[in-house]
């Protein structure tokens, strides 16, 4: 991995690495570990899948009162690593989070396989339940609720983009010499790129 093989901007190289991992066939390239903490700086971390690639950005839906949406409402700072373990490759990420406008968070919503928008409607995502037969009437309840008709979006459900200022490409090599090389933003710079020590 040279830097003179990189493009300057690194959401377009990511965008490269993403398209290769789909050509390869892993079977799940969209899948991220995205990390957040809280107010205090406890951590937590959990996979979620990319939904979207914007020129300032990456996009995923979540519940906006789950855990994570929660800690990123009170600190909108995230971590998120893509690890594509057939290509020896990983790309990880770090930024502010900002909410999708409801637009497209509707539109989003509407691609979305019925049954996952009933979901959506039913998990009160992260908080304590009695047991799973009252998740499964609460499906139900929606389901008999929307039957017939199209499922709307919940209030409480949304879309949230990482805005990276720092994003870091790493390649296995051999003797553990691996290639890492990372992007910064800087003010009134744009992107920088540095390599780093393995």
């Amino acid at each position: 991995m040279r830097k003179r093989e990189m493009d300057k901007n690194p959401i377009l190289q990511f965008e490269i690495w993403y398209k290769e991992a789909r050509a390869s066939g892993h079977p799940q390239p969209e899948a991220m570990a995205l990390a957040t903490a809280s107010p205090s700086g406890e951590p937590s971390v959990r996979m979620v899948l990319l939904k979207g690639i914007r020129e300032d950005g990456f996009e995923f839906y979540t519940n906006l009162e789950s855990r994570k949406g929660r800690e990123i409402e009170a600190n909108p700072q995230a971590a998120a690593v893509f690890w594509w373990e057939n290509l020896h490759r990983q790309i990880r990420i770090e930024g502010r989070v900002d909410r999708v406008d409801d637009e497209r968070a509707n539109q989003y919503f509407r691609t979305r396989p019925r049954g996952s928008q009933i979901g959506a409607w039913a998990s009160r995502q992260s908080s304590v339940i009695a047991n799973r037969e009252s998740l499964e009437r609460l499906a139900q309840k929606y389901e008999a609720m929307y039957e017939g008709r199209e499922v709307p979006r919940p209030p409480l459900w949304g879309g949230l983009r990482l805005i990276p200022f720092s994003i870091e490409f790493w390649e296995e090599r051999a003797d553990r010499l691996h290639d890492r090389l990372i992007y910064r933003r800087l003010q009134g710079e744009g992107w920088v790129m540095k390599r780093l020590a393995p």
